[in-house]
């Protein structure tokens, strides 16, 4: 499991990073119960950045049919940068939560948990496409490992990880599914009003988008 950055043979060293991804998908229970708690931040974090480029992979791959080919090819590196950055600040929420649940761990143990949940990352980057439904999955699978993670590595009571996590994975999936139906509105608003604005003259076409912008300011002050 860890022990990557001693690996010198790149098919062994990507090897391992797939067995890795595949136990932590297919068998959290035991990838948890038996995740080494210490050996420092390298190895959970070139794990993380490997699966988030084939993340980012996958999202280029995804902009040949529509996404934009730049912002597809640009996901390859920005999806490794972000998950970096993501996977340090995610486990010190994490650590936080742990340590309020009556965790002695330390926050090394909390980042190993949070950065190898990353692979789930490149199938939830597969559903993403899907309205609704790829953000809702992301949000309840990494709860749901990060409940496995409260009862195999902290010891904590499985009911009260699940009520924890449970209620946490509420909360953000009802802002996600509402951020991105106000996304979504926005968007079909605006493409409808550029279709309209084809057909206006220049000042005309200037005061209806004043209008729709003075309609988003309220919407997001509401």
């Amino acid at each position: 499991m860890d022990g990557l950055a001693e690996k010198k043979d790149p098919k062994e060293y990507l090897t391992s990073i797939l067995d890795t991804a595949v136990q932590v998908v297919t068998r959290p229970v035991d990838f948890y119960r038996e995740m080494p708690r210490w050996g420092g931040f390298v190895d959970p974090l070139i794990f993380l950045v490997v699966v988030s480029v084939a993340a980012g992979v996958v999202q280029a791959v995804f902009s040949l049919f529509g996404l934009g080919m730049g912002a597809g090819l640009a996901s390859i590196v920005i999806m490794p940068i972000a998950a970096a950055i993501f996977g340090f600040v995610s486990a010190a929420i994490l650590f936080v939560i742990w340590k309020l649940l009556g965790s002695e761990l330390d926050y090394e143990v909390a980042y190993r948990c949070a950065a190898y949940a990353g692979a789930i990352t490149p199938i939830t980057t597969i559903l993403h496409p899907i309205p609704y439904l790829g953000a809702l999955v992301a949000i309840v699978w990494f709860a749901y490992l990060m409940m496995i993670a409260s009862t195999e590595v902290y010891g904590i009571d499985e009911k009260k990880a699940q009520m924890v996590f449970g209620a946490i994975a509420v909360i953000l999936a009802l802002l996600s599914l509402s951020g991105e139906y106000n996304a979504r509105r926005y968007y079909s608003a605006f493409s409808g009003m550029s279709s309209r604005m084809d057909q206006m003259d220049t000042e005309e076409a200037g005061r209806k988008m004043g209008e729709f912008f003075k309609g988003f300011q309220k919407g997001a002050k509401e």
